[in-house]
C-alpha cells in the first residue's frame, strides 16, 4: 500500500499544487476524479472555515486493483458536519458533496476532538466504477 500525506495550509492557491501532487504520486497518469474530490474537499475547507486553515490530505492506494482513499483533515472546532444537498439550477455553489457522491465508491465524515475528517473511496484499476443504489454516504464519529 502506497500512502501520500501532505500538510499545508488551504488556500485558493494551494488548490492546483494539490492537484499535480496527487498525479504525480499516482505516476502521473491522468485521475480526474481523484483530482476533482480533492479540489472540491480542500476548497470546502476555505470556504467553509477559512483561508489558511492548516490541513493533512492523505491518498492512500490499495494494491493493485484496489481503492483508493482520500481524506482532508482539519482542525474543526466550530464546523458541523457536511450534509450534502441539491442545490437549484441557479445556485452558483452547493454541488461540491454532489460530485463527490457521483464519482465516489463512497465517503463519510470523521469527527474527533477538535477534528474532522471527509473522506472518500475511488474505484480501483479495472474496476467497474459502479456503486450500489443509494447514496455512498457514510458518517462515523470517532472518540
Amino acid at each position: 500500500m502506497r500512502r501520500l500525506t501532505p500538510d499545508l495550509l488551504a488556500t485558493p492557491e494551494a488548490v492546483p499544487g494539490v492537484r499535480r501532487t496527487v498525479r504525480e504520486y499516482l505516476g502521473g497518469v491522468p485521475c480526474a476524479d481523484l483530482q476533482l474530490c480533492v479540489s472540491e474537499l480542500l476548497t470546502n475547507v476555505i470556504r467553509h472555515l477559512g483561508d489558511g486553515v492548516p490541513v493533512t490530505i492523505r491518498v492512500t492506494r490499495a494494491a493493485v486493483g484496489g481503492r483508493t482513499r482520500l481524506e482532508v483533515n482539519h482542525p474543526a472546532p466550530r464546523a458541523s458536519p457536511v450534509r450534502c444537498r441539491a442545490a437549484a439550477a441557479d445556485d452558483e455553489t452547493g454541488r461540491g458533496l454532489a460530485l463527490l457522491d457521483a464519482v465516489a465508491v463512497r465517503w463519510g465524515v470523521d469527527e474527533g476532538p477538535g477534528t474532522k475528517t471527509v473522506w472518500c473511496e475511488l474505484p480501483g484499476e479495472g474496476a467497474a466504477g459502479m456503486r450500489p443504489p443509494g447514496s455512498a454516504h457514510e458518517a462515523s464519529t470517532v472518540r
